[in-house]
Protein backbone atom coordinates (compact mmCIF):
# COMPACT_ATOMS: atom_id res chain seq x y z
CA UNK A 1 0.00 0.00 0.00
CA UNK A 2 2.72 2.62 0.40
CA UNK A 3 4.34 2.13 -2.64
CA UNK A 4 1.15 2.87 -4.16
CA UNK A 5 0.51 5.99 -1.96
CA UNK A 6 4.36 7.12 -2.59
CA UNK A 7 4.53 6.74 -6.31
CA UNK A 8 0.54 7.52 -6.86
CA UNK A 9 0.12 10.48 -5.40
CA UNK A 10 3.79 11.75 -7.02
CA UNK A 11 2.42 11.04 -10.76
CA UNK A 12 -1.01 12.94 -9.49
CA UNK A 13 0.71 16.09 -8.64
CA UNK A 14 3.19 16.25 -11.39
CA UNK A 15 -0.27 15.63 -13.55
CA UNK A 16 -1.64 18.84 -11.69
CA UNK A 17 1.54 20.33 -13.12
CA UNK A 18 3.00 21.06 -8.94
CA UNK A 19 6.77 21.92 -9.28
CA UNK A 20 8.55 18.33 -8.98
CA UNK A 21 10.53 19.00 -5.93
CA UNK A 22 7.55 19.66 -4.33
CA UNK A 23 5.66 16.51 -5.60
CA UNK A 24 8.50 14.28 -4.86
CA UNK A 25 8.81 15.81 -1.31
CA UNK A 26 4.97 15.67 -0.44
CA UNK A 27 4.61 12.27 -1.86
CA UNK A 28 7.56 11.04 0.93
CA UNK A 29 5.71 13.16 3.52
CA UNK A 30 2.57 11.61 2.80
CA UNK A 31 4.38 8.06 2.91
CA UNK A 32 5.91 8.53 5.66
CA UNK A 33 2.62 9.53 7.65
CA UNK A 34 0.98 6.49 6.22
CA UNK A 35 3.64 4.43 7.74
CA UNK A 36 4.27 6.51 11.48
CA UNK A 37 7.49 7.54 10.17
CA UNK A 38 9.05 10.07 12.40
CA UNK A 39 9.19 13.56 10.61
CA UNK A 40 12.26 14.92 11.89
CA UNK A 41 14.46 12.60 9.99
CA UNK A 42 13.26 14.98 7.11
CA UNK A 43 16.02 17.90 7.82
CA UNK A 44 18.89 14.99 8.54
CA UNK A 45 17.85 13.35 4.88
CA UNK A 46 17.59 16.25 2.80
CA UNK A 47 20.69 17.64 4.04
CA UNK A 48 22.71 14.53 3.63
CA UNK A 49 21.59 14.55 0.05
CA UNK A 50 22.48 18.07 -0.65
CA UNK A 51 25.59 18.06 1.51
CA UNK A 52 28.08 16.52 -0.52
CA UNK A 53 31.35 17.78 -1.45
CA UNK A 54 31.10 16.47 -5.33
CA UNK A 55 27.79 18.61 -5.41
CA UNK A 56 29.74 21.73 -5.05
CA UNK A 57 31.24 21.38 -8.83
CA UNK A 58 27.77 22.16 -9.90
CA UNK A 59 27.35 26.00 -8.38
CA UNK A 60 30.55 26.68 -9.85
CA UNK A 61 29.89 24.97 -13.38
CA UNK A 62 26.30 26.49 -13.62
CA UNK A 63 28.13 30.03 -12.54
CA UNK A 64 31.07 29.09 -15.11
CA UNK A 65 28.40 28.78 -18.12
CA UNK A 66 26.83 31.70 -17.20
CA UNK A 67 29.48 33.93 -17.28
CA UNK A 68 30.44 32.97 -20.46
CA UNK A 69 27.16 33.05 -22.13
CA UNK A 70 27.23 36.81 -20.83
CA UNK A 71 31.00 37.20 -22.19
CA UNK A 72 29.51 36.65 -25.68
CA UNK A 73 31.49 33.36 -26.63
CA UNK A 74 27.81 32.16 -28.41
CA UNK A 75 28.27 34.64 -31.11
CA UNK A 76 32.09 34.02 -31.70
CA UNK A 77 31.04 29.98 -31.53
CA UNK A 78 28.56 30.76 -34.13
CA UNK A 79 30.89 33.16 -36.39
CA UNK A 80 33.86 30.11 -36.78
CA UNK A 81 31.55 26.99 -37.85
CA UNK A 82 29.51 29.15 -39.71
CA UNK A 83 32.94 29.98 -41.59
CA UNK A 84 34.40 26.74 -41.59
CA UNK A 85 30.90 24.82 -42.69
CA UNK A 86 27.83 27.47 -43.60
CA UNK A 87 28.25 27.76 -47.03
CA UNK A 88 27.52 23.47 -47.41
CA UNK A 89 23.61 22.51 -48.07
CA UNK A 90 21.51 23.04 -44.83
CA UNK A 91 25.02 24.50 -43.08
CA UNK A 92 23.29 27.00 -40.47
CA UNK A 93 21.66 23.81 -39.57
CA UNK A 94 24.70 21.75 -39.25
CA UNK A 95 26.72 24.95 -37.51
CA UNK A 96 23.27 24.97 -34.95
CA UNK A 97 24.73 20.95 -33.90
CA UNK A 98 27.82 21.55 -34.13
CA UNK A 99 27.76 24.96 -31.94
CA UNK A 100 25.25 23.65 -29.60
CA UNK A 101 27.67 20.90 -28.54
CA UNK A 102 30.63 22.93 -27.83
CA UNK A 103 28.36 25.39 -26.22
CA UNK A 104 27.25 22.37 -24.13
CA UNK A 105 30.61 22.00 -23.18
CA UNK A 106 30.55 25.00 -21.40
CA UNK A 107 27.13 25.82 -20.18
CA UNK A 108 26.32 21.35 -19.18
CA UNK A 109 22.64 22.97 -19.32
CA UNK A 110 20.08 22.25 -22.14
CA UNK A 111 17.81 24.87 -21.64
CA UNK A 112 20.33 27.22 -20.96
CA UNK A 113 22.47 26.41 -24.26
CA UNK A 114 18.65 26.93 -26.38
CA UNK A 115 18.13 29.87 -24.49
CA UNK A 116 22.00 31.61 -25.58
CA UNK A 117 21.46 30.34 -28.90
CA UNK A 118 18.50 29.89 -30.24
CA UNK A 119 18.06 33.71 -30.53
CA UNK A 120 20.72 33.79 -32.70
CA UNK A 121 20.38 30.47 -34.70
CA UNK A 122 16.63 30.14 -35.02
CA UNK A 123 16.52 32.95 -37.29
CA UNK A 124 19.30 32.13 -38.94
CA UNK A 125 17.88 28.59 -39.98
CA UNK A 126 14.36 30.22 -40.74
CA UNK A 127 15.76 33.45 -42.83
CA UNK A 128 18.72 32.26 -44.12
CA UNK A 129 18.51 28.78 -44.79
CA UNK A 130 15.06 28.25 -45.35
CA UNK A 131 14.04 25.64 -42.67
CA UNK A 132 10.92 25.71 -41.23
CA UNK A 133 10.57 27.49 -37.72
CA UNK A 134 9.11 24.64 -36.31
CA UNK A 135 11.76 22.38 -37.48
CA UNK A 136 14.56 24.93 -36.58
CA UNK A 137 13.12 25.32 -33.05
CA UNK A 138 13.12 22.10 -32.57
CA UNK A 139 16.54 21.25 -33.81
CA UNK A 140 17.78 24.09 -31.67
CA UNK A 141 15.94 21.75 -28.23
CA UNK A 142 17.55 18.80 -29.63
CA UNK A 143 20.54 19.82 -29.73
CA UNK A 144 21.13 21.69 -27.07
CA UNK A 145 19.87 18.24 -24.83
CA UNK A 146 23.76 16.80 -25.97
CA UNK A 147 25.34 19.54 -23.34
CA UNK A 148 24.19 17.34 -20.57
CA UNK A 149 26.34 14.28 -22.21
CA UNK A 150 29.47 16.47 -23.80
CA UNK A 151 31.08 16.91 -20.54
CA UNK A 152 31.40 18.91 -18.13
CA UNK A 153 27.57 17.73 -17.21
CA UNK A 154 25.62 18.55 -14.23
CA UNK A 155 23.92 14.93 -14.59
CA UNK A 156 27.34 12.99 -14.74
CA UNK A 157 28.20 14.98 -11.40
CA UNK A 158 24.81 14.07 -9.98
CA UNK A 159 25.07 10.27 -10.70
CA UNK A 160 28.66 10.16 -9.66
CA UNK A 161 27.56 11.55 -6.29
CA UNK A 162 24.86 8.66 -6.12
CA UNK A 163 27.00 5.67 -7.13
CA UNK A 164 30.39 6.82 -6.24
CA UNK A 165 31.88 6.76 -9.20
CA UNK A 166 34.84 9.00 -11.05
CA UNK A 167 33.55 11.99 -12.28
CA UNK A 168 36.49 12.33 -14.77
CA UNK A 169 35.49 8.94 -16.31
CA UNK A 170 31.87 9.81 -16.35
CA UNK A 171 33.43 12.93 -18.21
CA UNK A 172 35.49 11.29 -20.65
CA UNK A 173 32.70 7.95 -21.07
CA UNK A 174 29.95 10.69 -22.33
CA UNK A 175 32.60 12.48 -25.48
CA UNK A 176 32.00 9.78 -27.97
CA UNK A 177 28.03 9.60 -27.17
CA UNK A 178 27.27 13.08 -27.33
CA UNK A 179 29.39 13.21 -30.56
CA UNK A 180 26.99 10.63 -31.68
CA UNK A 181 23.90 12.09 -30.92
CA UNK A 182 24.64 15.13 -33.23
CA UNK A 183 25.97 13.23 -36.23
CA UNK A 184 22.36 11.15 -35.78
CA UNK A 185 21.16 15.03 -35.83
CA UNK A 186 23.14 16.24 -39.02
CA UNK A 187 22.09 13.11 -40.55
CA UNK A 188 18.13 14.98 -40.31
CA UNK A 189 19.70 17.72 -41.27
CA UNK A 190 20.34 16.41 -44.73
CA UNK A 191 17.07 14.28 -44.94
CA UNK A 192 15.01 17.82 -44.54
CA UNK A 193 17.38 19.35 -47.24
CA UNK A 194 17.01 16.47 -49.80
CA UNK A 195 13.07 16.90 -49.24
CA UNK A 196 12.54 20.34 -49.48
CA UNK A 197 15.46 21.05 -52.34
CA UNK A 198 17.58 23.08 -49.88
CA UNK A 199 21.29 24.48 -51.19
CA UNK A 200 23.69 26.79 -49.78
CA UNK A 201 22.94 30.25 -47.77
CA UNK A 202 26.46 31.81 -47.87
CA UNK A 203 29.67 31.99 -49.49
CA UNK A 204 32.76 29.88 -49.05
CA UNK A 205 34.63 32.03 -46.55
CA UNK A 206 38.33 32.50 -47.09
CA UNK A 207 41.02 30.92 -45.10
CA UNK A 208 41.87 34.18 -43.60
CA UNK A 209 38.24 34.75 -42.15
CA UNK A 210 37.93 31.35 -40.77
CA UNK A 211 41.42 31.92 -39.19
CA UNK A 212 40.23 35.52 -37.98
CA UNK A 213 37.07 33.79 -36.30
CA UNK A 214 38.93 31.08 -34.74
CA UNK A 215 41.05 33.77 -32.98
CA UNK A 216 38.18 35.09 -31.65
CA UNK A 217 36.29 32.07 -30.28
CA UNK A 218 39.33 29.93 -29.19
CA UNK A 219 39.16 31.40 -25.60
CA UNK A 220 36.02 29.88 -25.51
CA UNK A 221 37.30 26.36 -26.88
CA UNK A 222 39.61 26.59 -24.22
CA UNK A 223 37.12 26.08 -21.19
CA UNK A 224 36.17 22.07 -21.92
CA UNK A 225 39.82 21.50 -22.80
CA UNK A 226 40.83 23.09 -19.07
CA UNK A 227 38.72 21.14 -17.27
CA UNK A 228 38.63 17.66 -18.69
CA UNK A 229 42.52 18.07 -19.08
CA UNK A 230 42.65 19.10 -15.36
CA UNK A 231 40.48 16.35 -14.41
CA UNK A 232 42.16 13.60 -16.45
CA UNK A 233 45.63 14.89 -16.05
CA UNK A 234 45.39 14.80 -11.84
CA UNK A 235 46.03 18.17 -11.70
CA UNK A 236 42.83 19.54 -9.80
CA UNK A 237 39.55 16.90 -8.78
CA UNK A 238 36.00 17.84 -10.93
CA UNK A 239 35.48 20.35 -7.85
CA UNK A 240 38.35 22.43 -8.53
CA UNK A 241 37.97 22.45 -12.15
CA UNK A 242 34.81 23.43 -11.77
CA UNK A 243 35.70 26.63 -9.28
CA UNK A 244 39.25 26.94 -11.88
CA UNK A 245 36.57 27.55 -14.93
CA UNK A 246 34.89 29.86 -12.98
CA UNK A 247 38.13 32.22 -12.70
CA UNK A 248 39.31 31.55 -16.15
CA UNK A 249 35.68 32.63 -17.60
CA UNK A 250 35.65 35.80 -15.47
CA UNK A 251 39.30 36.91 -16.80
CA UNK A 252 38.30 36.05 -20.26
CA UNK A 253 34.94 37.88 -19.94
CA UNK A 254 36.05 41.20 -17.95
CA UNK A 255 39.89 41.15 -19.81
CA UNK A 256 40.26 39.57 -23.06
CA UNK A 257 36.38 39.95 -24.50
CA UNK A 258 35.48 42.80 -22.46
CA UNK A 259 31.75 42.18 -22.99
CA UNK A 260 30.91 42.41 -19.81
CA UNK A 261 31.62 44.75 -16.11
CA UNK A 262 32.14 44.13 -13.09
CA UNK A 263 28.81 45.29 -12.25
CA UNK A 264 27.39 42.61 -14.10
CA UNK A 265 29.03 39.98 -12.00
CA UNK A 266 26.16 40.44 -9.18
CA UNK A 267 23.51 39.71 -11.72
CA UNK A 268 25.20 36.67 -13.03
CA UNK A 269 25.62 35.61 -9.08
CA UNK A 270 22.08 36.12 -8.40
CA UNK A 271 20.98 34.12 -11.78
CA UNK A 272 23.32 31.13 -10.94
CA UNK A 273 22.20 31.06 -7.09
CA UNK A 274 18.45 30.88 -8.17
CA UNK A 275 19.53 28.14 -10.57
CA UNK A 276 21.14 26.35 -8.39
CA UNK A 277 18.90 26.66 -5.66
CA UNK A 278 15.85 24.93 -7.95
CA UNK A 279 18.71 21.72 -8.49
CA UNK A 280 19.66 21.84 -4.81
CA UNK A 281 15.84 21.76 -3.73
CA UNK A 282 15.27 18.85 -6.02
CA UNK A 283 17.85 16.95 -4.96
CA UNK A 284 16.90 17.37 -1.32
CA UNK A 285 13.45 16.19 -2.22
CA UNK A 286 15.02 13.40 -4.64
CA UNK A 287 17.01 12.18 -1.70
CA UNK A 288 13.81 11.63 1.01
CA UNK A 289 11.88 9.63 -1.56
CA UNK A 290 15.16 7.91 -2.59
CA UNK A 291 15.53 7.34 1.77
CA UNK A 292 11.66 6.15 1.57
CA UNK A 293 11.69 3.53 -1.12
CA UNK A 294 15.12 2.07 0.64
CA UNK A 295 13.28 1.67 4.41
CA UNK A 296 10.23 0.52 3.02
CA UNK A 297 12.00 -1.94 1.02
CA UNK A 298 10.43 -0.63 -2.32
CA UNK A 299 14.00 -0.85 -3.61
CA UNK A 300 14.97 -3.96 -3.10
CA UNK A 301 11.68 -5.75 -4.18
CA UNK A 302 12.00 -3.49 -7.56
CA UNK A 303 15.51 -5.18 -7.58
CA UNK A 304 14.11 -8.40 -7.58
CA UNK A 305 11.27 -7.55 -9.86
CA UNK A 306 13.89 -6.45 -12.46
CA UNK A 307 15.90 -9.54 -11.77
CA UNK A 308 13.24 -11.54 -12.33
CA UNK A 309 11.89 -10.11 -15.39
CA UNK A 310 15.29 -9.20 -17.39
CA UNK A 311 17.27 -12.34 -17.14
CA UNK A 312 19.80 -11.20 -18.57
CA UNK A 313 22.05 -7.69 -19.17
CA UNK A 314 20.48 -6.96 -22.82
CA UNK A 315 16.68 -7.55 -21.76
CA UNK A 316 17.47 -5.65 -18.61
CA UNK A 317 19.17 -2.51 -20.71
CA UNK A 318 16.22 -2.66 -22.80
CA UNK A 319 14.01 -2.18 -20.05
CA UNK A 320 16.45 0.59 -18.30
CA UNK A 321 16.10 2.48 -21.66
CA UNK A 322 11.86 2.38 -21.61
CA UNK A 323 11.72 3.60 -18.10
CA UNK A 324 13.90 5.84 -18.74
CA UNK A 325 12.23 7.43 -21.55
CA UNK A 326 9.20 7.49 -20.13
CA UNK A 327 10.24 9.21 -16.71
CA UNK A 328 11.85 12.03 -19.37
CA UNK A 329 8.74 12.44 -20.47
CA UNK A 330 7.90 13.62 -17.29
CA UNK A 331 10.72 14.81 -14.88
CA UNK A 332 13.86 16.08 -14.95
CA UNK A 333 17.06 13.93 -15.65
CA UNK A 334 18.57 14.98 -11.91
CA UNK A 335 15.21 13.91 -10.71
CA UNK A 336 14.95 10.96 -12.50
CA UNK A 337 18.72 10.23 -11.24
CA UNK A 338 17.96 10.20 -7.25
CA UNK A 339 14.60 7.97 -8.33
CA UNK A 340 15.57 5.27 -10.26
CA UNK A 341 19.51 4.80 -10.24
CA UNK A 342 19.50 3.89 -6.71
CA UNK A 343 16.87 0.95 -7.73
CA UNK A 344 18.88 0.06 -10.91
CA UNK A 345 22.42 0.58 -10.40
CA UNK A 346 22.76 -2.49 -7.99
CA UNK A 347 21.50 -5.09 -10.46
CA UNK A 348 23.17 -3.35 -13.26
CA UNK A 349 26.39 -4.42 -10.89
CA UNK A 350 25.34 -7.60 -10.12
CA UNK A 351 24.86 -8.25 -14.15
CA UNK A 352 27.87 -7.21 -14.95
CA UNK A 353 27.60 -3.88 -16.52
CA UNK A 354 30.28 -1.24 -16.30
CA UNK A 355 29.20 1.30 -13.94
CA UNK A 356 30.51 4.25 -16.29
CA UNK A 357 28.71 2.58 -19.17
CA UNK A 358 25.68 2.61 -17.49
CA UNK A 359 25.84 5.93 -16.16
CA UNK A 360 26.44 7.38 -19.74
CA UNK A 361 23.82 5.43 -21.14
CA UNK A 362 21.01 6.69 -18.68
CA UNK A 363 22.14 10.50 -19.23
CA UNK A 364 21.43 9.92 -22.70
CA UNK A 365 18.52 8.65 -22.00
CA UNK A 366 17.53 11.30 -19.92
CA UNK A 367 18.87 13.81 -22.46
CA UNK A 368 16.06 12.29 -24.92
CA UNK A 369 13.72 13.26 -22.05
CA UNK A 370 15.01 16.66 -22.63
CA UNK A 371 12.84 17.31 -26.13
CA UNK A 372 9.89 14.56 -25.42
CA UNK A 373 6.80 15.85 -25.05
CA UNK A 374 4.56 16.68 -22.69
CA UNK A 375 7.11 17.99 -20.45
CA UNK A 376 9.74 18.09 -22.89
CA UNK A 377 12.04 21.20 -21.00
CA UNK A 378 14.15 22.34 -23.90
CA UNK A 379 10.77 22.45 -26.13
CA UNK A 380 9.16 25.14 -23.59
CA UNK A 381 12.32 27.03 -23.72
CA UNK A 382 12.49 26.69 -27.38
CA UNK A 383 9.13 27.61 -27.99
CA UNK A 384 9.55 30.62 -25.18
CA UNK A 385 12.65 32.27 -28.02
CA UNK A 386 10.88 31.51 -31.19
CA UNK A 387 7.55 33.74 -29.34
CA UNK A 388 10.00 37.26 -29.25
CA UNK A 389 10.92 36.62 -32.56
CA UNK A 390 10.27 39.11 -35.43
CA UNK A 391 10.58 39.63 -39.48
CA UNK A 392 10.88 35.70 -39.65
CA UNK A 393 10.61 34.34 -43.35
CA UNK A 394 8.13 31.35 -41.93
CA UNK A 395 4.98 33.35 -39.97
CA UNK A 396 4.18 29.64 -38.69
CA UNK A 397 3.45 30.25 -35.29
CA UNK A 398 5.49 27.78 -32.84
CA UNK A 399 3.48 26.14 -30.42
CA UNK A 400 3.33 22.67 -28.42
CA UNK A 401 1.55 20.78 -30.78
CA UNK A 402 3.89 22.32 -34.16
CA UNK A 403 7.44 21.77 -32.32
CA UNK A 404 6.69 18.61 -31.18
CA UNK A 405 5.48 17.25 -34.91
CA UNK A 406 8.98 18.72 -36.11
CA UNK A 407 10.61 17.18 -33.51
CA UNK A 408 9.88 13.31 -33.68
CA UNK A 409 12.74 12.75 -36.69
CA UNK A 410 15.18 13.96 -33.98
CA UNK A 411 13.77 11.95 -31.54
CA UNK A 412 14.07 9.00 -33.38
CA UNK A 413 17.40 9.64 -34.72
CA UNK A 414 19.04 9.97 -31.47
CA UNK A 415 17.06 7.02 -29.83
CA UNK A 416 18.79 5.28 -32.88
CA UNK A 417 22.38 6.68 -31.26
CA UNK A 418 21.42 5.57 -27.92
CA UNK A 419 20.66 1.94 -28.82
CA UNK A 420 23.92 1.66 -30.12
CA UNK A 421 25.61 2.87 -27.26
CA UNK A 422 23.47 0.51 -25.06
CA UNK A 423 24.73 -2.07 -26.56
CA UNK A 424 28.14 -1.27 -27.80
CA UNK A 425 29.98 -0.53 -24.16
CA UNK A 426 33.16 0.43 -26.43
CA UNK A 427 31.53 4.02 -27.25
CA UNK A 428 31.15 4.41 -23.05
CA UNK A 429 34.42 3.43 -22.19
CA UNK A 430 37.16 3.67 -24.87
CA UNK A 431 38.49 6.84 -23.83
CA UNK A 432 39.09 5.70 -20.16
CA UNK A 433 42.14 4.76 -18.75
CA UNK A 434 43.18 1.01 -18.39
Amino acid sequence: MINLLLFGSFFVMLFLNIPIAVSLGMSSILAMWYSGDKFSIIPTNVYNGMAKFLLLAIPFFVLSGNIMAKAGISTRLVQFIDDCIGHRRGGIAIVCVVVACFFGAISGSGPATVAALGIILVPAMINRGGFSAPFASALMASASSIAIVIPPSIAFVVYASITGVSVGDMFMGGIIPGIMMGLALVIIVMIEVRKNGLTGSREKASWGERWKSFRSAFWGFMVPVIILGGIYGGIFTPTEAAAVSVVYALFVGLFIYREMKLKDVYNLLVDSTKTTGGIMIIIGAATLFSYICTVHGISKAAQALLLNIAGNKYIFLLIVNVIFLIAGCFVDANSAMYIFIPIMYPVATQLGINPIHFGVLSTVNLAIGQVTPPVGVNLFVAIGVAAKMENLRDKTRVTIETISKAVWPQIVACVIALMLVTYIPFFSTCLLKG
